[in-house]
């Protein structure tokens, strides 16, 4: 008797691809500096917030996928929540899927933006094509690869603080200068692991050029800088610093961790995802402590 495996869904390789225990990652941003900024629930923030929660990601996530498909077959993290495996069948579909879903939200935001929101949105969009299309593939260009990955997440809460006509002071820049290196450090964590099948595949990046070693010993630098930076924040923003010791810790076992043995990096990258949570809860107590002393 033959068994038969069905084939999975579009619809559930959609959500795959756009990796959804990342989603709060790019929609908290946005939705917390719009909120903080406007003091206000209207349409805009629904639509921003939704908007970065999914079409956002299934963009970002999707057109990787898609484009790379042929590294991703060497590389035994993907295929789960760390990354979808595309059957090649759907790369057209996912493409499409990531056009559909983006395109209304960003016709509505241009139109109740201003210039300079538009500009910040545009910047942010083309981080997510840039970073893997053929052609431009910021991903393979070491150092721009980690920048390119931290605007993916810095660029949301930057255009949530333009949209709602926040007035950029001393403190507020500080804490998008902790939120960017907190991004390079994180990329950078994430590109050890990789090391091997990237360059079986030919794929270059911060960790390909510095080596698993010296890749980690980046990440925890700009972990520690960012803990640095919220120091200039308006209070309570400072008590944060603390918020960087989980993610030093977590890296510090792999500080001389050889090229060959970069794969274990995955177990400190899974604690780092996890950690992400945990930190992103104290840190909306502390954005809401703030909204308190200066409601």
């Amino acid at each position: 008797m033959t068994t038969t495996v069905a084939k999975p869904s579009l619809l559930r390789q959609l959500v795959l691809a756009s990796r959804p225990l990342s989603w709060i990652n790019t929609a908290f941003p946005f939705a917390a500096a719009y909120l903080l900024t406007s003091r206000h629930v209207d349409v805009s923030f629904v639509v921003g917030t939704l908007f970065f929660l999914i079409p956002y990601n299934l963009a970002m996530y999707g057109i990787n996928d898609v484009f790379d498909y042929e590294s991703d077959l060497r590389n035994p993290r993907k295929g789960g929540a760390e990354g979808a495996l595309l059957d090649r069948g759907m790369h057209r579909a996912t493409l499409i899927a990531a056009a559909v879903t983006t395109v209304p939200f960003i016709v509505y935001l241009v139109w109740v933006g201003s210039p300079l929101s538009w500009i910040v949105l545009a910047i942010s969009l083309f981080a997510v094509l840039a970073y893997s299309v053929r052609g431009l593939r910021f991903k393979e260009i070491p150092f721009l690869d980690s920048i390119t990955s931290s605007t993916h997440f810095v660029s949301p809460a930057l255009y949530g603080l333009v949209l709602a006509g926040a007035t950029f002071t001393p403190q507020l820049w500080a804490v998008l200068v902790a939120f960017f290196l907190w991004g390079i450090g994180s990329h950078a964590f994430g590109a050890v692991q990789d090391v091997v099948p990237d360059r079986e595949g030919g794929i270059s990046s911060i960790a390909t050029v510095l080596g698993a070693r010296g890749t980690t010993r980046v990440a925890i630098a700009a972990w520690a800088l960012a803990g640095v930076a919220t120091l200039g924040t308006a209070w309570p923003g400072p008590l944060a610093i603390v918020l960087a010791v989980p993610y030093i810790v977590t890296a510090a076992p792999y500080w001389s961790v050889s090229d060959a043995d970069s794969a274990r990096a995955n177990r400190g990258w899974r604690r780092f995802l996890w950690i992400n949570y945990a930190c992103g809860f104290l840190v909306t107590m502390l954005l809401i402590w703030f909204a308190a002393l200066t409601a």
